[in-house]
């Protein structure tokens, strides 16, 4: 097997970010709110984070949880925190408008892209659902974004190999394929080698428990539809990730 894959790590904090720095990690993907899909992450986030890596480091942009079709108003939403992100020196964004149809919102991308000026451009799991992979990827090409992170229109990464490696074969020179999604060292060898993708994405967390002493266990700060537990934080664990990556890189 090749050596030398690009590790992305998906961070849901800066803790995150600073163990994934000392894991190997070639870059990162800061993003809160990970058990809604990934948001857009607070200005502070993005600032110290940026202070403190010496790696790469790209936000999500995405104004809100839910589908990937945007109102006017998040559209501006996504502008400023474009511009925050530009003003910080963040590397790149990740992004994904789609249609009403399914298909690769060309204008609301298409702008989102010129505001990022320099910065790298990811286009997200808004891939996933879209309606025609094949077709949508020749649109992401043309926007002229530098990677699609997707998990093969799959709910897990190794479930969407068969589409993985087609969208490779296509994509060839043009643009990177990066799978992302439950992605772990159990099987990240399979799928860099069944897929042929040079880059990947996981996150590699560990379970830190809270260090509260009092506990109420009648009330919770999340809604009924997202069960979280409170008492602990999940943080990418520098050593896990270490180990993963040498199962690719040697």
């Amino acid at each position: 097997m090749m050596s030398d894959y690009k590790i992305e790590i998906c961070a849901n904090s800066v803790a995150s970010c600073i163990e994934a720095q000392k894991g190997g990690a070639y870059r990162v993907e800061l993003c809160a709110a990970i058990p809604e899909g990934g948001t857009t992450p607070s200005y502070g986030d993005m600032a110290i984070a940026r202070e403190l890596l010496s790696i790469k480091l790209n936000v999500i942009i995405r104004p809100r949880s839910g589908d990937f079709l945007y109102s006017d108003l998040e559209q501006k939403t996504m502008l400023k925190d474009i511009e925050a992100a530009r003003t910080i020196g963040v590397d790149g964004i990740v992004i994904g408008c789609l249609t009403p149809q399914g298909d690769v919102d060309m204008a609301r991308n298409r702008e989102l892209i010129e505001a990022a000026g320099d910065m790298s451009v990811t286009f997200h799991r808004a891939f996933d659902m879209c309606r025609d992979p094949f077709e949508s990827l020749e649109k992401i090409i043309e926007l002229g974004c530098s990677r699609i992170l997707t998990s093969g229109q799959q709910p897990k990464a190794e479930q969407g190999i068969p589409l993985l490696k087609k969208l490779v074969e296509q994509a060839g020179n043009r643009i990177i394929i990066m799978p992302g999604s439950g992605i772990t060292d159990q099987n990240i060898a399979k799928i860099a080698s069944e897929t042929g993708v040079r880059e990947l994405h996981l996150s590699a967390r560990s379970a830190v428990e809270s260090k509260m002493q009092f506990r109420n266990p009648t009330v919770s700060m999340g809604g009924t539809n997202i069960t979280i537990n409170e008492y602990e934080q999940m943080i990418t664990d520098a050593e896990k990730l270490r180990k993963t990556i040498g199962l690719i890189n040697g």
